[in-house]
This record gives C-alpha cells, sequence and structure tokens, in this order.
C-alpha cells in the first residue's frame, strides 16, 4: 500500500491538482494508479520523489469525439443543468458504465460528453511517496485499500 502526495499539472505548468487529498493505492497491477507511474515508484522508499509527463494515451486517453451525443430532453428528469453528469451502462469498454457529463442544453436538445474531463490531456505528476506498508489480505483479496482515503466496504 502505497501513499502519495501528488501535484497535477499540464505541459505549460498550470496547476491541474495542487495534491491537497493523498493519493493511496495498492501497488501490484491492481489498477490504482496509472501503469506508467506505478512502474515509476516500484522499489521507491518514503521520501522518495518522481516527476513523470504522461501523455493522454497513458492517462485518461484520446479525445473521442464519437462519445459526444446529441439527445432530446425528454430523455431526462426535469431540472437538469449544464455540468450535471449520468452513467449509462453498456457504454463503457466490456459492457461497463460509462460517466457522461451534460456540457450544452438548447431548447429541446441535450448535448452530452462521455469523455473524461482530461481526454487529450498530457499530465505532469510531481510525486512523493509519503507512506508504505504492507498490504492486508483483504486487501489483496479485493484488490484497493481500506481505510483512510481510500475505498470502504
Amino acid at each position: 500500500m502505497v501513499t502519495l502526495k501528488c501535484r497535477v499539472s499540464d505541459p505549460d505548468g498550470n496547476p491541474i491538482d495542487e495534491g491537497d487529498e493523498p493519493i493511496v493505492y495498492l501497488h501490484g497491477g491492481f489498477g490504482g494508479i496509472f501503469e506508467r507511474i506505478e512502474q515509476a515508484l516500484e522499489g521507491k522508499p518514503v521520501g522518495a520523489r518522481v516527476e513523470l509527463k504522461l501523455q493522454p494515451e497513458e492517462a485518461f486517453g484520446q479525445y473521442d469525439p464519437d462519445l459526444v451525443m446529441i439527445e432530446p430532453v425528454s430523455m431526462f428528469p426535469e431540472g437538469i443543468e449544464v455540468g450535471m453528469q449520468f452513467e449509462r451502462v453498456g457504454e463503457g469498454e466490456d459492457g461497463q458504465a460509462r460517466l457522461f457529463t451534460i456540457t450544452e442544453i438548447a431548447q429541446d436538445k441535450v448535448v452530452v460528453d462521455g469523455n473524461p474531463a482530461l481526454a487529450g490531456v498530457a499530465l505532469v505528476f510531481d510525486c512523493v511517496v509519503t507512506d508504505v506498508r504492507a498490504a492486508t489480505d483483504e486487501e489483496l483479496a479485493h484488490g484497493h485499500v481500506h481505510g483512510a482515503h481510500a475505498h470502504e466496504h
């Protein structure tokens, strides 16, 4: 189990996430963090610093214009607003749910976008390892960290 303090910026240094909340993930290929970051952190002790630039395909993927759709407003409940999000089951990879964001509402149409907000963006991660501990048997069985700053059951 690894805890990181990570600042994320675009390639020009503009902050995307100042890293106020720690990133806690189960190291060892469980998918809790981008693969290239996990590889760079392999064997690093507490206090180690890693700075990496990830291309879009190594992070949130390329922007896919096919994931932008125009739907009739009648498909939505009353009171929808730009920025609201919803899931559609079967729209993601392997039939998983995909998160869509309402980006525009005009007359009787709603524009929805299934791209992650950072799709198509290269990201610079500046990470410091703040804690490393052995994962519990339960965490290994579930494939994720339990406890503070982690997924709870």
